[in-house]
């Protein structure tokens, strides 16, 4: 967890502390095949970010090339990172929230649907606050709601939220990284919506969240796309 001394580690323990109350426990037996997919997504989530990796390496400079390709990267630890939206020099202390499935997230974003990355990354709709949020921190923010919200480390879905989602999940594999990227255009939304600021992230977090959660607990959602909100990606 990343300490005190910045916003972002503070997002992290009060979104994580924020629960909903009142989730009727659900039967739901999962299928051999969906408790296949659901435990590599969480072997996913244990994956710490290792900036001695090779392979995470190469998917951070993957994620500059994606988001800058006309800019030539200087280094793994460069001021050119904060241009992205990281807190520092060095991104690989941001991972401490939430590990490598985050870098996961946004690389796929980046490269599924790049007109919706590079809008959110350059930050071109609507009117934008003086002091906006950060975005690639923001996206590990998002990512750690996700995992929460969806209850991973259950032994099986407690709420229909989560039983629809593991549907989607054996439907699609990478449902949880598309997921990522509707919960990352919804949260900016409720960003111009709120007309927030740099400390009111949880809040808008939150409401993202509720939206998100309410969207997954309709009927008939068997797959992520689905889900209303995937009409805002665009390719």
């Amino acid at each position: 967890m990343v300490g005190s001394r910045t916003w972002f580690g503070g997002i992290l323990y009060r979104s994580g502390l924020r629960r909903h109350g009142n989730e009727k426990f659900l039967e739901f037996q999962l299928t051999s095949f969906q408790e296949q997919r659901l435990q590599r997504l969480r072997d996913r989530c244990q994956v710490s970010f290792d900036e001695t990796r090779s392979d995470h390496q190469e998917s951070l400079k993957a994620l500059w090339y994606a988001a800058f390709p006309n800019d030539r990267l200087t280094g793994l630890v460069s001021e050119q990172w904060k241009d992205m939206g990281w807190q520092g020099s060095n991104p690989s202390t941001d991972f401490r929230g939430c590990g490598f499935i985050s870098l996961e997230n946004l690389l796929f974003f980046a490269r599924t649907y790049p007109v919706s990355f590079h809008k959110l990354l350059h930050k071109q709709d609507g009117k934008r606050a003086m002091w906006e949020y950060p975005f690639a921190v923001a996206g590990i923010n998002v990512t750690y709601m996700l995992i929460q919200m969806l209850d991973l480390f259950s032994d099986k879905p407690r709420c229909i939220s989560g039983v629809n989602f593991v549907k989607m999940l054996g439907e699609d594999e990478e449902a949880f990284d598309v997921l990522f990227c509707i919960a990352f255009e919804m949260m900016d939304g409720q960003w111009l919506a709120m007309n927030a600021s740099y400390m009111q992230f949880n809040d808008v977090l939150q409401a993202t969240r509720t939206q998100l959660e309410r969207e997954l607990s309709l009927d008939d959602m068997q797959r992520v796309q689905d889900l209303p909100a995937y009409n805002l990606l665009y390719k």
